[in-house]
């Protein structure tokens, strides 16, 4: 799983708007869909009225001289033919008897409709004392309300699209508000804790390498390593925060950095830890490898993966660390990551298990540099069968 493109809190924000502006999307497309088709049906309803006005007016005169050629033995030759439309006698059947229109109507219980460009005006007869026949006026439908009703469309609703958007977008400002809030209130916070923890922090650490210059008994050394080991995982997490929170303001020194004798300076950091778990380190670690990086960036990769590793990582159990030529891999048998969980590891607070300590920042911070660098993580992993995070560079 890549986490190279991983922007925590910003990723889960916007996937958050996406949902939202998907939702609202479909629902302004069904509602514009709905509209158009309302106004289709409207302009077709009219065009309809306006030609039955003008075949009804036409049939005023024409029935009439129906009438009298039916009265006249019904010679097929001398129908009479109307100027303005073309004409059509059905019988009571239904049957074309006579007539000269392009397509018979497909229903003779609707006074008018339109069949395949064809305008169709039914008159039953009955009502004149003609009998059981229906007389049919036709008419070609030159689909000019059509064109006009799709220029419309586009017009009003390129506007009303317009107008959905505008509130949209209100409503997508006012829907990540309270999300902003808490994480400008979440990252103050933190801003508080790091200020507050670095000075006693550093105090102990000092107090500690000078304590343990003097002899003191097994039971009074054991106590001394845990507080040290408390102590060096709060300077982490105090480096950690203090990266998170002001890394854009940090001065960037790219150096061609031996990732050889840092990995092993940053294992002696957490040795106190490693050993209190009795993790044992399985190490292939090829000589001199060198990267252009900053110290401090490389540091908090380093610490974090390997923090990681520790945190997650059983009693008695193992980490295996492998540095090569563009490969860095650092494998633990710990207590694995969810696998719905694996594509999430890289966002900003988010924890594979709650129950151990920690914001959640650490492979976000590993994600960022990764980004900046152009390096590609991968991520393997399986419940209680442990994690291995590799990191590769050209």
């Amino acid at each position: 799983m890549s986490a190279t493109n991983a922007s925590g809190i910003n990723f889960a924000k916007y996937r958050t708007l996406r949902s939202f502006l998907a939702l609202y999307g479909v629902m302004s497309f069904l509602i514009l869909a709905l509209m158009a088709i309302l106004y289709y049906e409207s302009m077709k309803t009219q065009m309809l009225s306006s030609h039955r006005l003008a075949m009804q007016l036409e049939s005023e005169s024409y029935v009439p001289r129906l009438k009298k050629w039916l009265e006249n033995g019904h010679n097929l030759a001398t129908f009479p033919k109307d100027l303005a439309y073309k004409t059509a006698l059905y019988g009571y059947d239904k049957d074309l008897l006579v007539g000269n229109i392009h397509r018979s109507p497909y229903d003779f219980n609707e006074n008018i409709g339109l069949h395949n460009r064809f305008i169709h005006l039914i008159i039953p007869l009955s009502p004149y004392g003609l009998g059981e026949y229906y007389l049919v006026f036709e008419t070609l439908d030159d689909e000019l309300w059509q064109h006009q009703t799709l220029l419309n469309s586009l017009i009003f609703g390129s506007i009303l699209f317009a107008v959905l958007a505008l509130i949209g977008f209100t409503l997508s400002r006012m829907f990540l508000r309270p999300m902003n809030d808490a994480i400008a209130l979440l990252d103050d916070f933190i801003k508080d804790t790091t200020h507050e923890l670095n000075t006693p922090v550093s105090a102990i650490l000092t107090n500690l390498e000078a304590l343990q210059e003097n002899d003191f008994p097994p039971s009074v050394e054991k106590k001394l390593k845990r507080i040290e080991i408390a102590s060096r995982t709060i300077s982490t997490l105090y480096d950690d925060l203090t990266y998170l929170i002001l890394n854009h303001d940090l001065a960037v020194h790219n150096t061609e950095l031996n990732l050889s004798n840092l990995l092993h300076e940053r294992l002696d950091y957490f040795r106190h830890r490693i050993e209190q778990k009795r993790i044992t380190l399985d190490l292939h670690i090829r000589p001199d490898t060198t990267y252009l990086i900053d110290a401090t960036k490389a540091t908090r990769l380093i610490d974090n993966l390997l923090s990681n590793a520790i945190k997650y990582n059983v009693m008695g159990g193992m980490i295996t660390v492998t540095l090569e030529e563009h490969l860095l891999c650092i494998q633990d048998n710990g207590i694995g990551i969810p696998t719905a969980m694996i594509d999430r590891v890289f966002e900003r607070y988010q924890r594979a298990d709650k129950s151990v300590g920690g914001f959640g920042i650490g492979l976000h911070i590993v994600a960022m540099i990764a980004q900046e660098y152009n390096l590609r993580i991968s991520i393997e992993s399986e419940e209680k069968k442990g994690t291995t995070i590799c990191v590769r560079w050209e």
